[in-house]
């Protein structure tokens, strides 16, 4: 099932974003929660999970970005892009993917964006099944020094 998280999602979430990030520290003092709970309260920001048998096993983040070129459409970030890793390959992923830019597109946003640090030509490769392009821009990315 595809559905929005919810609040008792959270340490299932986090289970699998420590197989996205495995080297991620375990925070201790709730700002994880805190930033879950943010998510959740705002209206533009939309955490989904694909659920099966009772157990969160894939995730995405969707970002709704206000605009005010493209006649003030919105646009779309998704990120966190997650597949419990013994359900990797059963389509799952495209599920997922479907849901999260079906919910972009119902938003209004007139294109969504993801970057990967993947070097995986089957990550490229999903993504591009899934309908997005390699070629109509080019991603930067900034940290702090």
């Amino acid at each position: 099932m595809f559905r929005a998280a919810r609040p008792g999602d959270f340490e299932q979430i986090m289970r699998l974003y420590r197989q996205l990030q495995p080297d991620d520290p375990v925070l201790r003092d709730g700002s994880d929660a805190a930033a879950f709970q943010q998510i959740l309260d705002s209206p533009a920001l939309h955490l989904f999970v694909l659920e099966r048998d009772g157990a969160v096993v894939a995730t995405t983040y969707l970002n709704v970005i206000p605009n005010i070129s493209r006649s003030a459409s919105p646009y779309a970030v998704i990120e966190n892009v997650v597949v419990e890793e013994s359900w990797r390959g059963t389509g799952l992923g495209k599920e997922i993917m479907a849901g999260t830019l079906q919910a972009a597109w119902d938003a209004g946003c007139y294109k969504a964006m993801l970057m990967t640090g993947s070097r995986r030509p089957a990550t490229h490769a999903f993504y591009k099944a899934c309908g997005f392009s390699d070629d109509v821009k080019t991603a930067y990315v900034a940290r702090p020094s």
